[in-house]
């Protein structure tokens, strides 16, 4: 990677010299100022993400890396980022990855040629050299829903382990054994994360899950239509399918629907990541429902304060299981009406004669003879939204 030096030497200055052209510094001569630009462009010089020091100004620019801008769940992320960002007097440059890696950095290198002043990334994979470095060289960044394992930069997530192990409970009180999920990438954190939680709550109720039940996603919609139909054609096919996000249940949904069949009738369907037309599908799908206007807030704040020189600190958030229909759970329009008392035996010729009334008191509870009680049933929540309680640790 090119230095400041290598510049000063292709283009046949001083370092100051060149210092002062990246900062536009007046005193440079238009001779001079043209053959350092002509030098940084030959060697691939990038002042922002290699050599911070010399910034001696604010552009008051965040950059934003998202990983899909057509995932519901991005965009709203997207939209609290840049209001925040408003309001604390930043404007925000936002970048689409489509879960593409080459196409992270690519926004990556732009952004930090543009002289953000701070970066803010959902990375799409662990692997990249190019934020590597960026960190190294102390470009201010923060990680968002996604991190890089073992990278010193604050993380601002959402925890769904408590809501995916309420969701379990959920499907075991409405009878589910066989329960698949629709899993996403494995090099990236929240695909594997999302996967071992749902392995840990089943594993509390003692119920495997074998490797023909985890299909392999990318977080798109064409993946959850996929494994869906190769869930749908196995000997044994599942009860209940969970994916783990919204894009791959929707995707979910149209192979049910293909095969003419029916959520929940046919096969149940929970979704990571509630986005707004789940209300109104029919059934509407019952969700892992994240705070995402308040990760969004949260991480620009973290932000400014490393932008800003105050420690900055990554923070948790907790996510919630959202309760709908798309489970077999019985419709709210149609209540089930409470059981009747059984009318008090009266005597008759030497004989009890029982009350008319011989039905068994309703229940929402699967038949006992189906699986041994579960050890743990959380109360189901309710669709309002909880102030989110935040965990934080220095980074």
């Amino acid at each position: 990677m090119a230095s400041i030096k290598d510049v000063a030497a292709e283009a046949g200055v001083s370092v100051a010299t060149v210092s002062r052209v990246l900062n536009d510094h007046p005193s440079v001569s238009t001779d001079a100022r043209a053959r350092v630009l002509a030098a940084v462009d030959v060697l691939g010089y990038r002042p922002n993400a290699v050599a911070r020091s010399l910034r001696t100004d604010q552009t008051h620019t965040l950059g934003l890396v998202i990983s899909d801008v057509l995932n519901p769940y991005f965009t709203e992320l997207a939209r609290s980022v840049e209001e925040e960002a408003r309001t604390l007097g930043y404007s925000v440059i936002i970048g689409n990855a489509d879960e593409r890696p080459d196409l992270q950095d690519h926004h990556v290198r732009n952004l930090l040629d543009r002289r953000i002043d701070g970066l803010l990334v959902s990375p799409t994979d662990g692997g990249s050299s190019l934020m590597l470095d960026a960190v190294r060289a102390g470009t201010p960044m923060v990680f968002v829903d996604r991190w890089i394992p073992g990278v010193d930069v604050p993380v601002v997530r959402a925890d769904g382990q408590g809501a995916i192990r309420d969701l379990v409970a959920h499907l075991h009180r409405l009878g589910h054994r066989r329960l698949a999920i629709i899993a996403g990438p494995a090099a990236i954190t929240t695909g594997s994360e999302r996967v071992e939680a749902f392995r840990a709550a089943m594993a509390e109720y003692g119920i495997p899950l074998p490797a023909a039940y985890i299909g392999q996603g990318d977080f798109k919609a064409e993946s959850g239509r996929r494994v869906t139909e190769g869930f749908l054609d196995l000997p044994e096919p599942p009860e209940a399918v969970f994916a783990a996000d919204n894009l791959m249940a929707l995707g979910a949904l149209d192979a049910v629907r293909a095969r003419g069949l029916r959520v929940p009738d046919d096969l149940a369907l929970a979704a990571f990541d509630d986005i707004p037309w789940f209300v109104h599908t029919d059934p509407p799908v019952t969700t892992v429902a994240q705070p995402t206007g308040d990760l969004g807030r949260a991480a620009v704040r973290a932000l400014v304060d490393r932008i800003e020189g105050r420690a900055a600190e990554s923070v948790t958030l907790a996510a919630r299981l959202v309760v709908r229909r798309s489970c077999g759970e019985p419709d709210p329009a149609e209540p089930v009406p409470a059981p009747r008392e059984p009318s008090a035996p009266r005597e008759s010729s030497g004989r009890r004669e029982q009350s008319a009334h011989r039905e068994p008191a309703a229940s929402q509870e699967p038949s006992a003879s189906r699986e041994p009680s579960a050890p743990r049933e959380p109360s189901a929540p309710r669709e309002q939204e909880p102030s989110p309680v935040m965990n934080r640790s220095q980074s």
